[in-house]
């Protein structure tokens, strides 16, 4: 299956089985605009955890009108975070999604061994992008969590990313581990996780997706540049998902996708016992009800604890 754009990608939501999401700190104008909406269209349903004084305020201010059975009590950021993990803990809500709170607040309470949702495993960031020009959505990983995995951490950043896309319908994805150069390079780090990474999906160790690595990004995104330079591979100028060396490289390709190609992105976090919509405090209406029909199509990450790979 190919998503071509954010309306297949909410027409897919609609067409799955419905979650219910809790939010925490939930009174921020642009997280209940999105809300509204997601709900509306039937993408999800919801629950709202924080001041309900200040939840009906700025719920007012986007021409929302939640049921009072819909929202429940806070006192502060913490108790929030507290209780919209307890919601997802309990079986009471299958999402989770940051309100007006710090990331910090609400990820504390997500890995607290003792009442958090946590799985043992990696967390990480994925994006998915609408490129102008590009025949369908892109996805880029990981350019908000891990700040510089190593190998280990990238099979398993990669793992969540193929189970996450599959959720999607993209039953093989095809993955490009993007580094400066197509050859195994010892003076290049990355070029030896890319290598490492590709073997480990021939051997069958990293299944359910076609890798391929080391590879730049030209090649991952075009196949007249990988005819050019004699490089052939499926996933050239097919990349379903693009594996960055680390999280700075994420984030600036991220951000170059959209503030000099026009994209448009959804982004949520995997590897918790759910998915979880966590935008950046700039992120708008739009870009957050996107994040929410991505995390509720979002496949389940693998249920075995991670392991290290040395």
């Amino acid at each position: 299956m190919v998503l071509k754009d954010f309306a297949q990608l909410e027409q897919a939501a609609r067409s799955s089985p419905r979650r219910k999401m809790a939010v925490a700190a939930a009174q921020d104008p642009h997280t209940l605009a999105a809300v509204r909406d997601a709900a509306a269209e039937g993408l999800v349903d919801y629950l709202l955890v924080g001041d309900p004084g200040a939840i009906r305020d700025a719920a007012r201010t986007v021409g929302f009108d939640p049921a009072a059975d819909r929202i429940l009590a806070a006192p502060d950021e913490d108790a929030a975070a507290r209780r919209a993990v307890a919601l997802v803990r309990e079986g009471k809500a299958q999402l989770l999604m940051k309100g007006k709170l710090p990331t910090a607040t609400l990820l504390r309470q997500v890995v607290n061994k003792e009442t958090g949702i946590g799985t043992g495993r990696l967390m990480s960031h994925l994006a998915l992008f609408q490129i102008p020009g590009q025949p369908k959505l892109i996805a880029v990983t990981d350019g908000g969590m891990v700040p510089a995995p190593g190998l280990a951490e990238k099979k398993a950043i990669l793992e969540n990313a193929v189970a996450c896309l599959q959720g999607l319908g993209i039953r093989e994805p095809r993955v490009a581990v993007l580094c400066p150069v197509e050859m195994v390079d010892p003076k290049l780090p990355s070029t030896l996780d890319a290598g490492a990474l590709a073997e480990m999906n021939q051997s069958g160790a990293l299944p359910g997706c076609v890798v391929a690595g080391p590879i730049s990004m030209d090649l991952a995104m075009s196949q007249e540049s990988a005819a050019q330079k004699g490089f052939q591979s499926p996933v050239t100028g097919e990349a379903d998902l693009l594996l960055v060396p680390d999280l700075c490289c994420g984030n600036i390709l991220g951000k170059a996708f959209i503030y000099t190609a026009g994209a448009i992105m959804a982004g949520c976090i995997l590897g918790a016992r759910v998915p979880i919509v966590l935008c950046s405090r700039g992120a708008t209406a739009q870009e957050k009800r996107y994040s929410i029909a991505l995390a509720a199509l979002a496949g389940a990450p693998p249920t075995t604890e991670r392991k290290e790979t040395r």
